[in-house]
């Protein structure tokens, strides 16, 4: 298999990276555990909101969301982009909603009560005209009153993003993991994933940094304007095209598709640049997310296994995971609960929680790949503790409801918020998205890295710190 081949500035910017010592602990950063309200409940909490508030019966006994952006009392916001929208796309987000809540039934014991729901949102993905099973071509979205299909979330089809289709058929391929053997779904996901990234190499159009580009016609020829139709300068600089990568790295790993080829060239392309950081949110432009350091990291580790390079791996650690530091917030602002959390990017500095759980999931992939070394493993799992931890300062009402975001600093206006004080939790989220992408950090957490003990025939899970997360009754399903 061909190696990656690094330029020589790309491979002097690793030498230097790779003399750095080794990450320390960030005690200003650090949040111990609350044990009235551990990182287990906030995730059961937001798990509830979805479930018991925003789902609703379609045809088929399948389940779809009333919308992709509501209140804390689940009402529909029917002014954000244009109607509500639901459907797998970007922050509809249902196929990936559904592998959270089936994976955290199985980590809860609540398999029973839970993985039927779980299903009928996945069985509507698949049955309700978002997927072209012979070409794998993803639409993302459905507006709810007129049934019209829909591109992308400004709620027309003149572009959609290449890389959040990706990241659609990676949610498929990875729920096909969970399911069992004898389920007719999991060959339906691969075969599906298969042909969605068969459907990008084959017909996304090449940019001219080596990369993909951010947005592309529906017949994959490149779109430069921004979602709303100005300018976008982040056209073929938005990290957004890591999840093809990702994509094609997991099917790969899999044994389900071979293209190792456009795989090195990318992450090359990616490398030499000195990493591609721009904004994967459709709707911000900055050259550095703080989302975008946490899914270069994932996709790059696996990558580097597939590509069988350490060169890869190393950039990960040194630039990619690294470059979460300079988002961290350090101490509570304007008096909201900010310490613990990520801003976004400095154009848009608004802590949003979908991207602060995927930054925790990735320093916990971090601590599980780095059990041999305990101290360098500690730093990273109490990074992704502190995360989780911040998280859980943002519920609100009584269904269980987790902000979109802590705007500390103002950015979206007062009237966005709680009692619209000037700085504060956003009123409204993503049910699927921003108010439960907590779940996957927290199952892996439970899954991977808590301690486990047996007690009066249950499972007890502690963190590393003695904390008691969760107790699993014996025989739970």
């Amino acid at each position: 298999m061909r190696r990656l081949c690094l330029s020589m500035a790309g491979m002097g910017l690793l030498a230097a990276w790779s003399a750095q010592a080794a990450p320390e602990s960030d005690p200003a950063f650090y949040l111990p555990e609350n044990p009235q309200y551990t990182i287990v409940q906030s995730a059961l909490d937001s798990a509830r909101f979805t479930i018991e508030k925003t789902l609703k019966a379609c045809d088929q006994g399948h389940l779809a969301s009333i919308s992709s952006f509501v209140d804390e009392e689940a009402r529909i916001m029917d002014w954000h982009a244009f109607g509500p929208l639901e459907g797998p796309g970007w922050a509809a987000n249902a196929a990936g909603g559904a592998y959270e809540i089936y994976i955290f039934s199985e980590a809860l014991g609540r398999e029973r009560e839970w993985k039927p729901k779980a299903i009928a949102i996945l069985d509507h993905v698949l049955d309700h005209g978002f997927i072209d099973e012979g070409t794998g071509f993803i639409t993302g979205y459905r507006h709810i009153p007129t049934g019209k299909p829909l591109l992308n979330f400004r709620s027309n089809s003149e572009w959609f993003c290449p890389g959040s289709m990706a990241k659609v058929a990676f949610q498929l391929l990875v729920f096909a993991d969970r399911l069992p053997k004898d389920d007719p779904r999991a060959a339906r996901l691969r075969r599906i994933a298969r042909r969605t990234a068969g459907w990008i190499v084959d017909h996304v159009e090449a940019v001219p940094n080596g990369w993909y580009p951010r947005r592309a016609t529906p017949q994959g020829q490149v779109y430069k304007k921004s979602c709303t139709g100005g300018s976008d300068s982040f056209w073929q600089t938005s990290a957004d095209g890591l999840f093809i990568v990702q994509l094609l790295a997991a099917l790969a790993e899999r044994g389900l598709a071979d293209h190792r080829e456009e795989m090195a060239r990318k992450v090359k392309a990616f490398i030499d640049a000195g990493g591609i950081f721009g904004s994967i949110n459709h709707d911000t432009y900055d050259p550095e997310e703080s989302v975008s350091f946490a899914v270069a990291f994932r996709t790059l580790r696996l990558a580097a296994r597939v590509l069988k390079d350490d060169a890869i791996r190393r950039f990960a650690y040194e630039k990619c995971l690294r470059g979460l530091d300079q988002f961290k917030m350090r101490e509570d602002r304007n008096g909201v609960a900010t310490r613990g959390l990520l801003y976004m990017e400095k154009s848009w500095d608004t802590a949003y929680l979908w991207e602060n759980a995927e930054a925790a999931l990735a320093f916990f992939e971090a601590a599980d790949e780095n059990r041999g070394d305990p101290e360098r493993a500690k730093k990273y799992e109490l990074d992704g503790l502190t995360i989780l931890r911040a998280i859980s300062k943002h519920h609100h009402g009584p269904h269980g409801f987790l902000t979109e975001g802590v705007d500390w600093n103002n950015h979206v206006g007062a009237r966005h918020h709680f009692g619209e004080e000037p700085f504060g939790d956003i009123r409204y989220t993503e049910p699927f998205l921003n108010n439960q992408h907590l779940i996957e950090p927290v199952v892996f957490y439970l899954e991977r890295l808590a301690q486990k003990n047996g007690e009066g025939g249950g499972t007890v899970f502690k963190d590393r710190e003695g904390n008691m997360l969760f107790q699993r009754a014996a025989g739970a399903k």
